[in-house]
């Protein structure tokens, strides 16, 4: 038997979805109008350089986006064409590749962050009370741990 929404649930929904396409495409302007990154080329930065070494293989990392790996292979090309990153090959088993930042990379994160990060502010976090935020990391978390398999409850 489906289980369908109730209005509330529906109302919900619907809002999380358009409030989702809204920011994605708002942040996405946003950046690349301050810094010439898009939003992607950003997430493969911010991933890089959340690594002690900043390098990653490329399977881990397509799975630490939830991207395809032949959407973060062309991706990937592109950014390598700006010099954002650099692929070596992996020394361990000589079949893999690392991405690895580049300096050019690393200059281009630090300098988007500070902007990005006050758009994430002004558009989210400003918007929301003490309350708000706590509510959405306890819903964020339990979406999540269903995501993963668990039950949050």
């Amino acid at each position: 038997m489906t289980r369908w929404l109730d209005e509330r649930e529906q109302a919900a929904w619907r809002g999380l979805l358009r409030m989702q396409a809204r920011l994605q495409g708002e942040l996405h302007r946003r950046l690349q109008a301050g810094s010439g990154l898009s939003l992607t080329d950003f997430d493969v930065l911010v991933a890089l350089t959340d690594r002690p070494d900043e390098r990653c293989r490329v399977l881990e990392l397509a799975t630490l986006l939830e991207w395809e790996k032949s959407r973060l292979s062309h991706h990937l090309a592109r950014m390598q064409k700006r010099g954002l990153i650099a692929r070596e090959e992996c020394d361990d088993d000589g079949r893999g590749n690392y991405v690895v930042l580049t300096a050019a990379g690393r200059a281009a994160i630090e300098a988007a962050a500070p902007g990005h990060v006050e758009t994430v502010r002004e558009l989210v976090f400003d918007a929301l009370s003490d309350d708000d935020v706590a509510a959405l990391t306890r819903i964020t978390a339990a979406v999540q741990a269903r995501l993963d398999g668990r039950d949050p409850r």
